[in-house]
């Protein structure tokens, strides 16, 4: 067996052979939010958080700051393509948890606190003026 040979079983060791890394599907996202309208109300304070139609199955809008905003797709990382794998904010409102799987993500930035999943949630980009909130991937 050569090096080459002995880096990929090592690598595939590693990493272990069950684990599923689809790709979310890229879909276009251009939404305009006003945090200030009643519509809203729930972005209003720091930690604040809502769902919003859009993205593949839905975007979650986390405010992080008086002047960030985080919008994660709802569409969970592990195994995205299975009908069940959409996440929802727990009662904490700090992580939300795939129904299928149970694998947990962190508000804050998507990132993975429980597996299986191995990769954080899609994350949009966002730009806030102070007054207007533009969710976009393009």
């Amino acid at each position: 067996m050569n090096i080459t040979h002995k880096i990929l079983l090592i690598f595939i060791l590693l990493t272990g052979c069950n684990t599923i890394t689809s790709e979310i599907p890229n879909v276009p996202v251009d939404i305009y939010i006003y945090p200030s309208q009643p519509l809203y109300f729930e972005l209003n304070t720091i930690g604040g958080w809502m769902y919003i139609n859009g993205g593949v199955r839905g975007i979650i809008i986390y405010r992080k700051s008086l002047n960030e905003f985080i919008a994660l797709e709802r569409n969970c990382s592990f195994d995205p393509f299975e009908e069940c794998a959409t996440v929802y904010v727990d009662q904490s409102n700090i992580f939300a948890t795939d129904s299928c799987c149970q694998s947990q993500f962190l508000l804050l930035d998507g990132q993975v606190v429980n597996p299986p999943a191995a990769i954080p949630l899609k994350q949009y980009n966002t730009y806030y003026d102070g007054n207007m909130l533009h969710v976009y991937n393009f």
